[in-house]
């Protein structure tokens, strides 16, 4: 009411506004800040400031705009007691990477074709972004603040760690894999969650709601952030579909039983796009042919 308080005290005090059982009390302490400025302005039924007269309203003027702004500001406040946070969202095209500080300094390395969303500012309270596509994150560590990223149907949790996720759309599964610290893994509503640590990964099938988990190398974990494309077990469609990302080309394969062929390999980035075919079409005994600006495998 004085117009004292220091950014600080704004803050705390907010703090107690956004928590519903106060709400009692800031009432009690709203009444009691408009009794103490005695006979002053009010807002009518309409919601329309009505002053008092010129000469009674003369050395009053200031607890009277006060005490109106208390009372819209209170209305407003126990009308929308829970406003969500404005949200902050980083995406990248084809073949394009960012890499993002978000504001509790964790650091995340945005893969090509992804999207991010987060709030501007976190809460007291749980940390919670949202994943289309695929990121690395070094989560900073927060007792008391899990970070919890949701993809889809499942949801990844962890206090301080560093870990890959690979949720495209479309993609059969959901992949996390865990370079160091802890990670638990939601899936499937009642389903056990999948508790990874160091050099584990899991593999989430959205439709079946089933998991693999198994151990995997480090070097598995993010090979993307350092140049490298590597893949384990994965489709020659998905593996179509991420080089599509990659490298920006448009990719088809004629034979459905090429697309379901399981895959193990790696390579650098830097090869290009038609090296990088020309050892896929190896492993799967096909052709590749440049059509109008269009790969085509059969």
């Amino acid at each position: 009411m004085d117009n004292k308080c220091s950014h600080e005290e704004y803050e705390e005090f907010f703090s107690y506004v956004r928590q519903s059982e106060y709400d009692e009390a800031i009432r009690e302490l709203v009444k009691a800040a408009y009794a103490q400025t005695g006979d002053t302005s009010y807002i009518d039924e309409m919601g329309n400031l009505v002053l008092l007269h010129p000469k009674r309203r003369r050395m009053r003027m200031i607890p009277a705009i006060a005490a109106a702004v208390i009372i819209l500001a209170a209305a407003a406040w126990f009308l929308l007691p829970s406003q969500a946070p404005a949200l902050t969202k980083r995406i990248t095209e084809r073949s394009e990477y960012k890499y993002l500080v978000l504001p509790d300094s964790t650091k995340v390395w945005l893969n090509a074709a992804s999207t991010l969303e987060f709030p501007t500012t976190f809460g007291s309270g749980k940390r919670e972004v949202t994943l289309s596509g695929e990121a690395y994150f070094d989560v900073q560590h927060a007792e008391n603040a899990p970070f919890i990223i949701h993809t889809g149907k499942v949801s990844t949790t962890v206090l301080g760690t560093a870990f890959n996720i690979k949720a495209y759309p479309g993609q059969e599964h959901i992949i996390v894999s865990v370079s160091h610290g802890k990670v638990r893994v939601n899936y499937g509503g009642d389903k056990t969650p999948a508790l990874l640590t160091r050099g584990q990964q899991v593999k989430v099938n959205e439709v079946t709601e089933s998991a693999i988990t198994k151990k995997a190398t480090l070097v598995e974990t993010a090979p993307w952030k350092d140049g490298s494309l590597a893949y384990d077990g994965e489709t020659m469609a998905e593996i179509a579909a991420d080089l599509e990302r990659v490298y920006n080309v448009a990719i088809r394969i004629d034979n459905k039983a090429i697309s379901a062929i399981n895959i193990s390999t790696s390579f650098r980035r830097d090869i290009g796009i038609k090296e990088a075919l020309h050892i896929l079409c190896k492993l799967t005994d096909s052709q590749l042919l440049d059509t109008a600006g269009v790969y085509v495998i059969q």
